[in-house]
């Protein structure tokens, strides 16, 4: 049986999707920042995420999105542990939103928390708190 403190720390982290965590402490719900790195222009095509050198000699990953009618979209990284860091995606071409982050490569787990409106009949469901899987992705791990 486990203590309301047990509890406690198996709820400590939860993401917002608003570019925060929420610390549950002492009964009282915190937020805490979560990282950010930073992200160079990208391009848009081809879609999904691709390993190259940019022409400074920087090696890192192009990631492109489609997302029609997003407000914004951030892509979420995490480490061997688990740990999520964000970049946000400011580049957008034709409803496509990428960026080039230096330093990633192939293997690393990440996903997207898309913003905008939320109003199902009309189709719009953009909603931060849920992480995405990248519809281009190759392959899923756990």
């Amino acid at each position: 049986m486990s203590s309301a403190a047990e509890q406690e720390a198996v709820a400590a982290e939860r993401a917002t999707g608003d570019g925060r965590t929420a610390a549950v402490v002492g009964g009282a719900r915190r937020a805490a920042p979560v990282p950010t790195v930073p992200v160079r222009p990208g391009r848009p095509t081809p879609l999904g995420a691709r390993f190259r050198v940019g022409p400074d000699g920087v090696a890192g990953t192009n990631f492109a999105l489609w997302a029609g009618g997003a407000e914004g979209v951030e892509l979420c990284l995490f480490d061997e542990r688990g740990r999520e860091s964000r970049a946000p995606l400011t580049e957008l071409t034709h409803e496509i939103w990428h960026g080039f982050v230096p330093g990633v490569l192939p293997g690393r787990r990440y996903g997207y928390r898309v913003h905008g409106r939320w109003d199902p009949w009309t189709g719009a469901r953009w909603n931060p708190a849920k992480l995405l899987l990248d519809p281009y992705a190759r392959a899923v791990d756990e």
